[in-house]
Formats: structure tokens, C-alpha cells, sequence
């Protein structure tokens, strides 16, 4: 936790510093760009640590594999997947060769669209029974979220190619070797879109028609999963008795 908390705040500092990095072909000082791409490179740690964080949580654990860790799941890998290619943006030798092409369009989404949404949805999946009172299809669930992660890869991997091979962004007429690399970005979209919809569709449907979830469908050992789904009004019918420690899963085995 303390590593995850204090990541947070040194990629927020540190964010405030990097700015430059989009200015290395503005003609700005050669002095300025290296200390932007070292400021670059830097908030790079930080975000390291919360995959690897993450990561090794799961490590060893008894993950069950339902829709809102199959989202999970799906951030951590576009979110590393930005991160890097990040690092590329961040080199002053490689962004002087993809700067405004399709590179950095690729590598934008992957980092405030596929991994943000794909951690929103996470969300959304897991706290809709205690928001609602219902379950969604878990099948469709996972469903959708397979469709997530295929399509937004199949979207904006042609992209990195595109920009690597020099096609620059905000163009709607370009050379005929790029067609096939913009009709699989084109195709990915498609599927994208599809798998936006059916979690819209399947969580409408579940308002009415999904089957009560109870207070805790996840078996999770929070205090909001002993009150009902969803909640009264101020949360509780009456003020819970805390015996252990948030998120302590094994009490009595340390007792022992």
C-alpha cells in the first residue's frame, strides 16, 4: 500500500515536469530537451512499481477468475503496454523520427483509454450488485472483456506500425502500402465497439431481470460487504463491530 500511495504521488510531481517532451522538434534548447527526457524517463519508475505491485499481489493468490479480474487483468496488460511505448516518445532519438505520427496516437490511447476504461469497467463489474442489488451475466461478462482487450489491441498495435513506419497523424489520404494496416486499425474499432455495447446492454438487462447478489457475491471481507445491496440509507442499519484487521483473511490461523 505505501508503495502504491507514494507512486502515486511522485508520478504526480513529477507528471508537472514533463511537458517538454513535446517540444524536442520545437527548436527548443538541446540543454532543455535532455533534462525533459531524463524527467521522462523518471516518472517511468514510479509506474513501474504499481505493475510490479500489482503484479506480485496476485502472486501466489487464490485469484478467481470472474468478469471484474478478467478487466483487471486487461488494464495491467495495456497499461504496461503504453508505459513502454512510452519510453520511446521519451528518447530524443527515437521521438524525433515518430513525433506526430501514429506512434504517439497509439501509445495515448493505450494509456488514457484502454487501460482507464479497462479499470473503470473492472470497477463498474465488481460494485454493480452492491450498487443495484443484482448480478449481471457472468458470462457475457467475460465475454465482453475478451472482446475489450482484442479489439483495442487489434485497433492501435497497427497504429505503433504505422507510426514507426513514418505515417503521420491527422491525414486522411496516405500512401496505398499503408491500406492494410488502416483497414485491421478500422476492423479493430468495429470490435471495439462491440465490446463497449454488451456490457451497456447486459446491465440494463440485469436492473430487472438479473438474480438478487446479496450482501457479499464476491466473498470479499470489507466492511460495505456486510450490509445489504444495495445499501439502506448512511450505509448501515446499525454501527458494525470491527474484530480484525481490513483485509486480515486468515485471523485465526495467526492466533494459532
Amino acid at each position: 500500500y505505501k508503495f502504491i500511495a507514494m507512486s502515486s504521488m511522485a508520478i504526480a510531481l513529477i507528471g508537472f515536469l514533463v511537458w517538454g517532451h513535446h517540444m524536442f522538434v520545437s527548436g527548443q534548447s538541446v540543454y532543455a530537451g535532455i533534462v525533459f527526457s531524463l524527467l521522462t524517463f523518471a516518472v517511468a519508475i514510479p509506474s513501474a512499481i504499481k505493475v510490479f505491485n500489482w503484479t506480485a499481489t496476485l502472486y501466489k493468490g487464490t485469484i478467481i477468475f470472474r468478469t471484474p479480474m478478467f478487466y483487471v487483468l486487461g488494464f495491467i496488460g495495456l497499461f504496461t503496454i503504453g508505459g513502454l511505448t512510452g519510453l520511446f516518445l521519451g528518447a530524443l532519438a527515437t521521438d524525433v523520427h515518430v513525433h506526430d505520427t501514429y506512434f504517439v496516437v497509439a501509445h495515448f490511447h493505450y494509456v488514457m483509454v484502454g487501460a482507464t476504461v479497462m479499470a473503470y469497467l473492472g470497477a463498474l463489474h465488481f460494485w454493480w450488485p452492491k450498487m443495484t442489488g443484482r448480478m449481471y451475466n457472468e458470462g457475457l461478462g467475460i465475454l465482453s472483456a475478451v472482446i475489450i482487450f482484442i479489439g483495442f489491441n487489434l485497433t492501435f498495435l497497427p497504429q505503433f506500425i504505422l507510426g514507426y513506419l513514418g505515417m503521420p497523424r491527422r491525414y486522411h489520404v496516405y500512401p496505398p502500402e499503408f491500406q492494410a494496416l488502416h483497414v485491421a486499425s478500422t476492423l479493430g474499432s468495429t470490435v471495439l465497439g462491440i465490446g463497449y455495447v454488451l456490457p451497456l446492454c447486459y446491465l440494463i438487462w440485469s436492473l430487472r431481470f438479473g438474480k438478487e447478489a446479496g450482501p457479499n457475491p464476491w466473498g470479499a471481507v470489507g466492511l460495505e460487504w456486510t450490509t445489504t445491496s444495495p445499501p439502506p440509507h448512511e450505509n448501515f442499519e446499525k454501527t458494525p463491530v470491527v474484530t480484525t484487521e481490513a483485509y486480515n483473511y486468515h485471523p485465526f490461523e495467526e492466533e494459532v
